[in-house]
């Protein structure tokens, strides 16, 4: 290791102290902050990002497909493939990205009755019922105390018994639903820049991608903190998709989890600066699901502008001023057990990737085209390393 990496990772553990002593201290400020600040904040970041963004002349739901993205998404399986291989052993791996599991739950999914006709597509054409999988997780590539984490989450559904076709044949009855907590924006605009972010994930110094002086990202950097925080718990937080999906021909949408729920628990013992339970998000909603059932709205954003809600960057907020969200489904977690040995090893067998869908919902964008690979090949990796056989859902599953 030369002088200079020495002295770029010592500057990087600093940064990411301070930021451990921030997380715990924000209970106490971040809250008026975000209530006056955020959405102005937001919108500036955003100004500033689509100043530098051209035109591409696309219409809904059109895709542009760029030469490099082949060449970025090899980079990319192979140095997050390189990354669980430094972290994790045989047996004990975990997934690439969405890696830390904080719970698997049973979930109904019902899809309204009220959705507008021009939304009436794919799983939303009927007004019915679907047994579901929620996985809620932290972002990776590491398992730290969930007060060291990096301050978003991740909100996974799985659909059993959904008829029809599916673009994945690795599964033949499910349809996957993969968002973030971390505003309605992705951490990287594209599959070029995501591969730059795993080199500096490899060699543990990530905020380098953005802070980087020849190669900077400081307008995504900003956009994320925005929404980065101290979470607690993850049953009460928003999810984004991030990214753009069909809905039926010619139309492209955003999906968003929205809580419904109040009164969940959110205490986080210890803080500001004694010692806070590694697990305490879990604990959570351990504590939540014990007493009472949680419900989510399950939305729909349409894409009306091509250009100032892009398929091909997902640096770029949607504005809802332009496409208000829709509601179209809701997410119902009854009170539950989820702590079970059998449902932990059920956990690893889990597969979630959003090819796993009905055509009508074809996941759009470069980020979602190299998922079908990337996902497919890390979670094939994963569980050959664990020994373990990838089994699809159906719902009626028993982990008593």
């Amino acid at each position: 290791m030369t002088i200079k990496t020495r002295i770029l990772k010592c500057i990087h553990q600093f940064l990411l102290q301070l930021l451990y002593i921030e997380r715990r201290l924000e209970p106490w400020f971040r809250p008026q902050l975000n209530w006056l600040f955020r959405e102005p904040s937001v919108r500036l970041v955003q100004y500033f990002i689509n100043r530098r963004r051209k035109n591409e002349g696309l219409k809904i739901a059109e895709e542009k497909i760029y030469p490099d993205e082949e060449e970025s998404l090899d980079s990319i399986i192979d140095l997050m493939a390189d990354q669980m291989r430094g972290r994790f052993k045989p047996g004990g791996y975990e997934r690439g990205g969405n890696t830390k599991t904080h719970g698997v739950m049973h979930a109904t999914v019902t899809i309204r009755d009220d959705i507008p006709e021009h939304c009436r597509k794919g799983i939303f054409a009927k007004p019915r019922s679907y047994p579901a999988y929620v996985r809620y997780a932290g972002p990776g590539p590491n398992v730290p105390s969930d007060i060291q984490d990096v301050g978003f989450l991740s909100m996974s559904v799985k659909l059993m018994g959904v008829p029809g076709k599916k673009l994945m044949d690795e599964e033949k009855f499910t349809q996957d639903f993969i968002t973030t907590s971390g505003g309605a924006t992705f951490v990287t605009p594209n599959t070029r820049e995501n591969a730059k972010l795993q080199y500096w994930s490899l060699v543990d110094m990530t905020l380098y991608y953005f802070l980087n002086p020849k190669d900077s990202h400081l307008l995504d950097m900003a956009m994320n903190a925005l929404w980065n925080e101290t979470k607690y718990n993850p049953l009460g937080d928003r999810y984004w998709s991030c990214t753009p999906y069909l809905l039926g021909k010619d139309q492209a949408v955003m999906y968003s989890f929205v809580p419904k729920t109040k009164g969940l628990y959110t205490k986080i013992p210890g803080l500001p600066f004694g010692k806070v339970p590694f697990n305490y998000l879990r604990e959570n909603m351990i504590k939540t699901l014990n007493e009472k059932d949680v419900e989510f709205d399950l939305m729909i954003q349409l894409q009306t502008d091509p250009h100032l809600m892009p398929i091909e960057d997902s640096s770029v907020r949607w504005p809802e001023k332009l496409s208000p969200f829709i509601p179209v489904a809701t997410v119902h977690i009854p009170k539950q057990q989820f702590e079970s040995e059998k449902l932990i090893e059920f956990t690893k067998r889990l597969k979630m990737n959003p090819w796993h869908c009905l055509s009508e919902h074809r996941p759009l964008g470069n980020l979602n085209r190299a998922r079908f690979r990337l996902y497919y090949k890390l979670s094939e990796f994963r569980q050959r390393m664990n020994s373990v056989e990838h089994v699809e859902p159906k719902g009626d599953e028993v982990f008593d």
